[in-house]
Formats: C-alpha cells, sequence, structure tokens
C-alpha cells in the first residue's frame, strides 16, 4: 500500500516552487543557452586562428626562382589571411551581440518571473479599485 504524500500547505508549497525551484530551473536553462550561444560562433577559436588563411585556401610557392611568381603568390595569401581575418572580426562581433542578447533576454526572463505574482495582485488591486 502506497503511503500518502507528507501534508505541507499549498501556498508554501507555492512559495518554494516560484521562488526557489523554477528559478534555479530557468538559471540552468539560461547557462545551457550562453554555453550553446558560445560554442556555436567558437570565439577562442576564432580568436586563436584569427590570422589563419580562409578556408584553408594558400598556394604553393614555386621551385624555382621566379620573382614574379613569388610576389604573386605571397600578395595571395596576403589577402587570403587579411580575408580570413576580415570574415573572423565580423564572426567574433556577431558572437558578442548574440552572448548580449542571451544574456539580456535571460535576465529579463528571471526577473520578470520572481515580480510576476507582484505584477496579478496589484492587477487586481488597480480592477478593484475602479
Amino acid at each position: 500500500m502506497q503511503s500518502a504524500a507528507p501534508k505541507q500547505d499549498i501556498f508554501i508549497s507555492w512559495i518554494s516552487w516560484h521562488f526557489f525551484e523554477t528559478p534555479r530551473f530557468l538559471f540552468e536553462a539560461w547557462t545551457n543557452y550562453f554555453n550553446y550561444a558560445a560554442n556555436l560562433f567558437s570565439l577562442t577559436l576564432l580568436l586563436k586562428t584569427f590570422f589563419a588563411p580562409w578556408h584553408g585556401i594558400l598556394w604553393q610557392y614555386p621551385r624555382g626562382f621566379d620573382l614574379g611568381e613569388t610576389l604573386m603568390i605571397l600578395g595571395s595569401n596576403l589577402i587570403s589571411r587579411i580575408l580570413g581575418a576580415f570574415m573572423r572580426i565580423i564572426l567574433i562581433a556577431a558572437g558578442i551581440v548574440l552572448q548580449a542578447v542571451v544574456a539580456v533576454a535571460g535576465l529579463t526572463i528571471i526577473l520578470a518571473w520572481l515580480v510576476l505574482p507582484a505584477i496579478i495582485v496589484s492587477g487586481f488591486l488597480f480592477v478593484l479599485a475602479f
């Protein structure tokens, strides 16, 4: 035979759920989204490979000495590295913007959840006053 659940006041249970359990869950979910946003753009990897050629595109230098060919390949490799750095700047900026959006959204959701009971009660009192 199953035993009955321990008796607890429903108001105390709601207070515990609303102000302790759910904010903990929301914080964990917020942390997961924050980690996802960091991993989506791989900010640390982008910083480590900042001057790497874009998509690894490099030209090989010729075997013999040809000054014109060597300078052309040097310029092409330099352009590939500059393009890589430029694209990584754009991706790093987008990653930082996404991190900021996730931070603000998470903080807003958690604070709104904590203030929600006061908003509901004040709404009822406002309606009853008129």
